[in-house]
């Protein structure tokens, strides 16, 4: 995946400044941003703090975490009904 030229912390910051007076097409043509991906940002991370981006990498990253875990107990789980398999 293509890594974003703007951190998540940027991005909040260029939504904030949407919420006041300030257009969003100035806003996005300030920044170099389409309208696609301001949208796309806004669903993401609109309303978001930073300490919610915080907390999304952390669960994002428990996520990740979990989901090793479950391919890692599967494949041990099939290479034992192999095992089991091939004994009978």
């Amino acid at each position: 995946m293509r890594k974003s030229k703007f951190s998540e912390y940027q991005i909040v910051k260029i939504l904030k400044s949407v919420e006041g007076e300030r257009a969003i097409v100035d806003v996005r043509r300030e920044h170099g941003v389409s309208s696609a991906t301001f949208y796309k940002w806004k669903s993401k991370y609109g309303g978001m703090k930073t300490s919610g981006i915080q907390r999304m990498k952390d669960l994002e990253a428990e996520n990740r975490k979990r989901k090793q875990m479950f391919a890692d107990l599967s494949l041990e789980n099939i290479m034992l009904k192999d095992v089991i398999e091939k004994k009978l």
